[in-house]
């Protein structure tokens, strides 16, 4: 699709980066700091479930008003609401596990349902579920809410599969990175893009769920017992640096067009 031309009829260029290896990378990183971030702050700083809630929340709430407020893709912005989502999806479903009592089964068919709703009534509107045509606030909306009802769901079913279904961390892992490869073949092989694109990010986030849960916690349950802390300073750090470059790269690039 024609940016420039998007451009001018809107206003606006894609709200959303390229799907290229960093962003599967980036986005991996971000549902396993969803999930240790969310553990660190409640239970190793000491916040608890409730504080540690409200403040996430009002971080999403803030990203998501610089997002929206923006006309064109800005990587530092973009991916700030991707992690602050992330972490608003861990807590969503935990809140529904432990807080309330909700069967695993029944969250993981409920966020399942809820996203099949949002998907269909984005295309019934839209016409499209593709992410290179995120170019109005309606269309970025959907995607906003389908971001996050994925992030809940992925929650949900890895630690269905994890917990309730015993696999365990290194299994559920390798489970889910079984299945992000298939569907990898799968677009290799002439799949639908939109489609193959929307399966591998809801597997990402159980897998980078699963992967959280081996990294951070103790050997006696069968993780390797770095902690919530490092593993979250270790990847929320490689976060930064590559979305450092992409800022500085998508900046130079706007300084050429503009000198040309």
């Amino acid at each position: 699709m024609n940016k420039q031309r998007t451009g001018s009829v809107t206003g606006w260029l894609n709200k959303v980066p390229e799907v290229a290896l960093s962003f599967w990378i980036i986005k991996v990183m971000s549902t396993t700091v969803g999930e240790t971030v969310a553990d660190f702050l409640a239970v190793n700083a000491g916040f608890g479930q409730g504080v540690t809630r409200s403040v996430m929340a009002a971080l999403l709430a803030a990203a998501l008003f610089m997002q929206l407020r923006t006309r064109r893709y800005t990587p530092w912005i973009y991916w700030l609401t991707v992690v602050t989502v992330s972490v608003v999806g861990t807590q969503i479903t935990d809140l529904l596990t432990d807080g309330l009592g909700v069967s695993l089964y029944i969250s993981t068919s409920a966020f399942a349902v809820a996203l099949a709703t949002i998907f269909f009534a984005w295309y019934q509107v839209e016409r499209t579920l593709s992410i290179h045509h995120i170019v109005t606030h309606r269309r970025e909306l959907f995607y906003w809410a389908a971001i996050l009802c994925t992030f809940a769901l992925g929650t949900a079913a890895g630690d269905l599969a994890t917990e309730a279904l015993g696999l365990g961390f290194t299994w559920g892992a390798v489970a889910f990175g079984a299945l992000i490869g298939i569907t990898y073949a799968a677009w290799r092989m002439g799949g639908n893009a939109v489609l193959t694109f929307w399966i591998a990010y809801i597997l990402t986030r159980p897998f980078g769920a699963a992967l959280g849960d081996l990294l951070t916690q103790a050997k006696t349950y069968g993780g390797l017992g770095m902690g919530a802390m490092w593993t979250s300073a270790l990847f929320l750090s490689v976060i930064v640096i590559l979305v450092a470059v992409a800022q500085i790269g998508m900046s130079v690039s706007h300084t050429n067009q503009i000198t040309k």
